[in-house]
């Protein structure tokens, strides 16, 4: 068991130092080759060095109170708190968020351990896609990012709600309710861990809660910080090496750059305590309702989210899910469009 966890440890060190060297590498090949020149490489070296110390303190941030959350708080303190009022639970479900801030990652399988004990599913769904952006530590990253534009904090806010609630009733009315909607064994429950920056129950019994604390926040801290790597990369990439005229034919479009964005959001699966630094690139070429629908979708459905959505729930319900999530966004982020082309929100 021991062996397992320290071979975790290299392979994400090993993953880390491959990123940083693929960049490395692939910016100097293109220096040799001439296809960039030095101006170019300046420029790109500033805008992603900028954008991973900007997004570094809130990564570390939140690193440490997920992880202080792990440790002291139970499901059943979260449980005790929702309201039973079905109305009332929904809108409590998802302001939980303020309360305990947990990254994407982690809030899965708290979802999944409150459905098994009894939590009604479209509750657990609020609750699980709300809380990474109802979350001070994210809306405080978002309010940094966007320090010019305060409008982007309250739309990711209230549309976050707004989307969790939405999903979460859709989910209520859709499933029958006569069997689980999980699957028997949870995503790497054989373990005692869901993902990667979870720290493991077994190995956690002889060590004091300082130690756990710490782990817990290392190996978060290093699972996060390199999709932040990749995501200031491709950033950096359209802001310097992708031709202007082309990010103006597409970012220009409406129902095009939505897509792009959203779709930007799912591939680069940067975590919402960062991902506001990146969507704050795109936001002089890109509609306001597509940087919406970046910072929107990201948190609720990425490529590490899907997997561990497919692992945890069964297949109909994490395909529902899927399809909700980004059906509700689109329609938000195209309705943020009609807002802002009439000069509604500034």
């Amino acid at each position: 068991m021991e062996n397992r966890v320290i071979y975790e440890k290299r392979y994400e060190l090993f993953i880390y130092a491959a990123i940083v060297g693929i960049i490395a590498i692939s910016l100097l090949k293109l220096k040799t080759l001439e296809i960039i020149d030095g101006a170019t490489l300046q420029n790109f070296a500033a805008i992603f060095i900028s954008i991973i110390l900007e997004g570094i303190p809130f990564i570390l941030l939140g690193a440490l109170i997920s992880a202080l959350i792990q440790v002291f708080v139970s499901e059943e303190a979260i449980a005790k708190i929702i309201p039973k009022n079905k109305i009332l639970g929904f809108l409590g479900a998802s302001l939980l968020g303020f309360i305990f801030p947990v990254c994407e990652c982690a809030v899965i399988p708290i979802a999944r351990r409150l459905i098994k004990k009894g939590l009604p599913l479209g509750l657990g769904v609020t609750f699980m896609l709300a809380v990474p952006i109802v979350n001070p530590v994210v809306l405080l990253s978002t309010y940094y990012a966007f320090y010019d534009k305060p409008s982007m904090v309250l739309m990711r806010g209230g549309f976050g709600i707004l989307a969790a609630i939405t999903i979460g009733l859709l989910v209520s009315l859709t499933e029958d309710g006569k069997s689980s909607p999980l699957k028997n064994k949870g995503y790497r429950e054989e373990y005692g861990c869901y993902c990667g920056c979870d720290s493991n129950d077994v190995l956690n019994k002889y060590k004091s809660k300082l130690n756990i604390i710490l782990e817990h926040s290392i190996r978060e801290f290093l699972s996060i910080s390199k999709y932040l790597i990749f995501g200031a990369f491709i950033s950096a990439v359209f802001q310097t090496l992708v031709p202007r005229e082309l990010i103006s034919s597409l970012g220009n479009k409406p129902m095009a750059s939505i897509g792009i964005m959203m779709a930007l959001a799912f591939l680069l699966s940067i975590c919402s305590e960062a991902d506001a630094f990146i969507g704050r690139t795109f936001l002089s070429q890109f509609t306001t309702g597509s940087v919406l629908g970046f910072l929107l979708l990201g948190p609720m459905l990425d490529i590490k989210n899907t997997f561990m959505l497919l692992g945890n729930f069964k297949g109909k319900v994490a395909g529902k899910l899927v399809v909700y999530i980004g059906l509700i966004i689109f329609i938000i982020a195209a309705y943020t469009n009609v807002l802002t082309g009439f000069g509604v929100i500034k």
